[in-house]
């Protein structure tokens, strides 16, 4: 699929693995919105625009519906490179209806609305059975809610103004133009999760179960489906940790040895965007690592 002169929503946005990826799509042309929790870095960002380089990471957050600031991008790599999208942030609770309403909105307002990325989601770290007593059920039941729940309320919503786009072309091999393409975000999480991920393990295992039977509704109206389950990737939840700590992490990976970049992860989902036969399938972005109990 083509960006240039679409619209892009991108949740968990403002920051790490959203941030790289809205800004690998409006270095291609798209007028992305970033929908998150966080104003402050989300307002940054769009007032950045396109020309910023995407640092840190981590999934977004939650919060209230509110309005957003634009931004073009400054900086473009060379002539030859397509005219660069904007960034527009808009304040979401992706487990709100009317909050991710709004952000479907802004991002129409912009262009077709033709690219989903799910990346916001939490993750909580307990044990079944602790030293403090069983899992705290309410912790168990937000997990659930915002990454599981959160990341079909965006897809079924988003989904709606895709299929009344007018489909790109037809392919050169006749088959019928594409209208859309959903991108989401699980974890190597789901299928080797580790002592303590019992939450998160679960919220992921359910992204990557409805990937398939989303994508063969969908396919009907040229809408793809696809996910990403990235390994260990350099986010605000390893910022907090010492620096030997998170050498020590890297070092659990194969090869390569060390965390991975957002950038990285921004890569993989613009290829998703670009390809078009990649439709139904989680793709694992984990440099071999297979996560031991704990």
């Amino acid at each position: 699929m083509d960006v240039r002169g679409k619209s892009a929503l991108v949740t968990g946005g403002a920051s790490g693995l959203g941030a790289a990826t809205a800004i690998r799509l409006a270095r291609a042309g798209a007028n992305v919105v970033l929908a998150d929790l966080d104003e402050e870095k989300g307002r940054a960002l769009a007032e950045t625009g396109a020309g910023a380089g995407a640092t840190g990471a981590g999934a977004g957050g939650t919060g209230t519906t509110g309005t957003g600031t634009t931004g073009a991008g400054a900086g473009a790599a060379d002539a030859d490179a397509p005219a660069l999208g904007t960034l527009t942030f808009a304040r979401t609770d992706v487990t709100d209806e009317d909050s991710v309403r709004s952000a479907v909105e802004a991002a129409v307002k912009r262009g077709p609305l033709s690219v989903l990325v799910n990346c916001a989601g939490i993750a909580v770290a307990e044990k079944v059975c602790g030293k403090k007593g069983p899992h705290d059920l309410a912790h168990f039941s937000k997990v659930i809610q915002v990454n599981v729940i959160g990341t079909f309320n965006t897809i079924r919503l988003a989904a709606e103004a895709m299929i009344n786009n007018q489909p790109d072309e037809e392919g050169e091999r006749g088959e019928r133009g594409e209208r859309g393409v959903i991108i989401n975000t699980a974890s190597v999480a789901a299928f080797e999760g580790q002592i303590g991920q019992a939450a998160y393990s679960a919220s992921k295992g359910g992204v990557v179960s409805m990937t398939l039977p989303i994508a063969r509704e969908l396919a009907r109206y040229g809408v793809r489906v696809a996910t990403i389950a990235p390994g260990i990737f350099d986010t605000p939840m390893l910022a907090s940790l010492p620096e030997e700590a998170r050498i020590s992490l890297g070092k659990q990976v194969p090869f390569p040895s060390r965390l991975g970049q957002p950038e990285e992860y921004a890569a993989l989902a613009y290829h998703i965007v670009e390809n078009s036969v990649l439709n139904g399938e989680t793709i694992r972005l984990d440099g071999a690592i297979r996560m031991t109990p704990k």
